[in-house]
């Protein structure tokens, strides 16, 4: 059974940086696109972004873009969420989950819906 669980959180200071880590166990390779996902207090859960299966391509929020990567290490099963330039608003716990689908059209990545129970998260704070 897939299992994902999230590490890498801490309180940084705005403008600093901070790399999440999904470490997959289960399988003994992660045939799935990830999804990164943040739930603020008060907020509905948001995707920030995703990476297709082969990591050849990733998506972002237009929240984040330009400032978290997300890149994926096959020989570890893990997946990393590099988050840099942070800001308060990127203050949420941080979740990622196995995707249902995956599809390129034009060259932009189209992520399905997260499957499967979700994890403890790993909380990020940005404040000063």
């Amino acid at each position: 059974q897939l299992q994902l669980v999230e590490s890498g959180g801490g309180s940084v200071q705005p403008g600093g940086s901070l790399r999440l880590s999904c470490a997959a166990s289960g399988f003994t390779r992660l045939y799935y696109a990830i999804g990164w996902f943040r739930q603020a207090p008060g907020k509905e859960r948001e995707r920030v972004s995703c990476i297709s299966s082969n990591g050849d391509n990733t998506h972002y929020a237009d929240a984040v873009k330009g400032r978290f990567t997300t890149s994926r290490d096959s020989a570890k099963n893990t997946i990393y969420l590099h988050m840099s330039s942070l800001e308060p608003e990127d203050t949420a716990v941080y979740y990622c989950a196995a995707l249902m689908s995956e599809s390129v059209v034009g060259g932009i990545l189209r992520c399905g819906m997260p499957f499967g129970s979700w994890g403890q998260g790993t909380q990020v704070t940005v404040s000063s």
